[in-house]
């Protein structure tokens, strides 16, 4: 039997969908997250270069990824939003913003644990870190626009702009190694060729789909809560079961 899957465009029919897939996504990234973990710091070899110190990497590099990825989605939402004039797609990109900018920030942060050892310094103006923190910026610019307007679609419409102009951020991060003279260095995920030990591998793809994962259930929990306010006129809100208790 085919399912008519535009019906799910609707935010009321969307929100009963995303109820039910939220508690496999928040399960499965849990899971992944402790074998991930345990392999990165239990069982994977002590790296020759880097000593102890390189096990932030599993940390880091699915945080870096995913931080790009997820502004990408985000844009592309908004546009959405902007050119269709689609409100899920605005509520979307709103969900998402709050953990991209997390992740921007872990990715920072660890970057810096590991540039201490590494580098001796916590921070150096590299064209990656640089531009990584241009993309929390754009990450908190987006949140703050959305904020600072009143009409929900006003706010819809600025913020989408900046997502869209912002994006061209995310392939200078990318190939910031590349066209630059960095001290930074290139991709540590690859899915051919590389040296890596099988155990660091493992560990790294399991945190990355992990971080993913988490980045769904978290995005869809959050989209919920906006589709309630922004919807909590219209009588299948009213008539929610969680709403009238």
């Amino acid at each position: 039997m085919a399912i008519n899957w535009f019906k799910y465009a609707a935010p009321s029919s969307f929100y009963g969908l995303i109820g039910k897939m939220i508690p496999w996504f928040a399960w499965s990234s849990g899971i992944l997250f402790i074998i991930g973990l345990y392999i990165g710091f239990f069982v994977a070899p002590t790296d020759v270069q880097q000593g102890e110190a390189y096990r932030i990497m599993f940390i880091h590099v699915p945080t870096s990824i995913l931080s790009m990825f997820v502004y990408l989605v985000m844009a592309g939402y908004a546009a959405m939003g902007l050119i269709f004039n689609t409100r899920l797609s605005s509520m979307m990109a709103s969900a998402l913003a709050p953990t991209g900018a997390l992740l921007a920030f872990l990715s920072l942060w660890t970057g810096a644990l590991w540039g201490k050892p590494m580098w001796g310094a916590w921070w150096v103006w590299d064209a990656r870190l640089t531009s990584e923190l241009v993309l929390l910026f754009l990450y908190l610019g987006f949140i703050a626009l959305q904020a600072a307007i009143d009409d929900p679609r006003r706010a819809d419409r600025a913020s989408a702009l900046l997502a869209i102009v912002g994006s061209v951020n995310v392939p200078i991060i990318y190939f910031s190694v590349k066209w630059w003279n960095t001290l930074h260095q290139g991709s540590t995920v690859k899915f051919s060729g590389t040296s890596m030990h099988v155990a660091m591998q493992q560990a790294m793809y399991t945190m990355l789909l992990a971080c993913w994962l988490y980045v769904i259930a978290v995005s869809l929990i959050r989209v919920r809560s906006i589709i309630l306010e922004r919807e909590r006129n219209t009588q299948w809100v009213t008539d929610l079961p969680e709403v009238t208790k």
